[in-house]
Order: structure tokens, then sequence, then C-alpha cells
């Protein structure tokens, strides 16, 4: 299994291929048409990620003691920004992505052609993913504490 890491650079080699931002911005809404299907039924409040400007849902659970997710965006930019994410993130160990700094958005200069609001949505999106992997840790903790 590849690294945070491991993948973070795998994604700036790919977007080092493309000339220019609307390559780029093609490349990111392609890979959100790519997401697998998010049932109606997850889309609810819990699952609501509250701070973006579109509506985005993500469903996290620990599965076999790894970071599983599933989300979607009304927004093909949006859902392609998902889909780097969990590329990165998804069935990963949420120690991992806890400990791990996303040097990828800087990397491929995501920080500097998102427009501001799309900046911040992707920011609370990497916190919540942060969040609920750090729960699933703190969890863990307990669990093996407690047995």
């Amino acid at each position: 299994m590849k690294s945070v890491k491991e993948i973070e650079l795998e994604i700036v080699k790919e977007f080092e291929i493309f000339d220019g931002w609307m390559d780029r911005y093609e490349y990111i809404i392609d890979l959100g048409k790519q997401l697998p299907a998010f049932p109606d039924q997850w889309k609810i409040d819990q699952h609501r990620v509250v701070g973006c400007q579109s509506q985005v849902w993500f469903k996290t659970k620990l599965q076999d003691n790894l970071f599983i997710c599933q989300a979607i965006s009304d927004s093909a930019i949006v859902s392609g920004l998902i889909a780097l994410l969990l590329r990165i993130y998804n069935e990963q160990d949420p120690v991992d992505i806890v400990q791990t700094k996303p040097s990828f958005i800087s990397m491929i200069g995501l920080d500097e052609h998102l427009s501001p609001t799309r900046n911040n949505g992707l920011n609370v999106m990497l916190q919540r993913i942060k969040n609920d992997a750090n729960n699933m840790v703190v969890s863990q903790k307990i669990k093996t504490e407690v047995n």
C-alpha cells in the first residue's frame, strides 16, 4: 500500500504534464465524473460538509483499521477535488492521515489557482477528513486501552 505522501507525489507528477490551468481544470472535472455513486439516502445533514459553497457530502468509516470515505458534490470542479482527496486519503491508516500535512495543494498550485471560495471549500473538506481520521484514531486508542 502506498503512503499518503507517495500518492501526493504521483498526483504532482501527473499535473506537471499539463501546459496550463485550463487543461488542469478539465482533468480535475474528469476525475470528478469518475466518483462512485453516492446514494441519495446518504445525503443527510450528518454527512453534509458545512462551509462549502457547493453541496458536499462525506460518509466516512473505519474498516479493517483503514479510513474509508465516499463523497460527492453538486459541483463538477468540487467533485474533481473530492476525487483527488479520496485518491490520497481513502483506504489509508488514519494515523498517517492525521500526521501528514497536505502538501500537494501548493505543489500543484491549487492554492493559487482556485477561487477564494473554492480554496476555502477545499480546506473545509480537508479538515473534515482530518477530523474524522483523528476521531478514528482516538476511538481505536480507547478500544485498545479498554481491552
